[in-house]
């Protein structure tokens, strides 16, 4: 898998053209510590470093960082909606039928997309998402 550094907060939400917030720096701040968050978890961890922030300040935050291309919403069938700070690539998931783990896949065919369909219906593609359903090590063993 590709390891990709994240950047400072400050840095980060600067330079995607928004306003730096204690509630925004503690949201990036938590997604950079968990990937494939969903808006509760990330809650969960600013709630105790920025206690003044909402939960709806949260989801704020995780729609702002999503239209500004900070982060990147995965939406896995039947789960809650995710946040990861990965968007610098054309990755893939694969999400675990029993717990709900969920790993990044890099691209192992060609290149971005990854994905070249059959037929293209006149659209330009430029991304391919692509969930792998299983069941991970753990629970396979158990």
């Amino acid at each position: 898998m590709t390891q990709q550094s994240t950047p400072d907060a400050a840095d980060a939400i600067r330079a995607a053209g928004l306003r730096l917030t204690d509630s925004r720096r503690a949201v990036y701040d938590a997604l950079a510590g968990q990937p494939h968050a969903s808006a509760d978890d990330v809650f969960a961890r600013v709630a105790p470093v920025a206690p003044r922030t909402s939960k709806q300040s949260v989801y704020n935050a995780l729609g702002d960082f999503a239209d500004a291309g900070l982060v990147r919403r995965i939406e896995p069938a039947g789960r809650p909606m995710l946040f990861e700070l990965r968007v610098a690539d054309n990755h893939h998931h694969l999400v675990c039928t029993s717990c709900g783990r969920i790993e990044d896949v890099d691209c192992t065919v060609g290149h971005a997309p990854c994905m070249h369909p059959s037929e293209t219906h006149g659209f330009a593609v430029t991304s391919a998402e692509v969930t792998f359903w299983g069941r991970c090590d753990s629970c396979a063993a158990a």
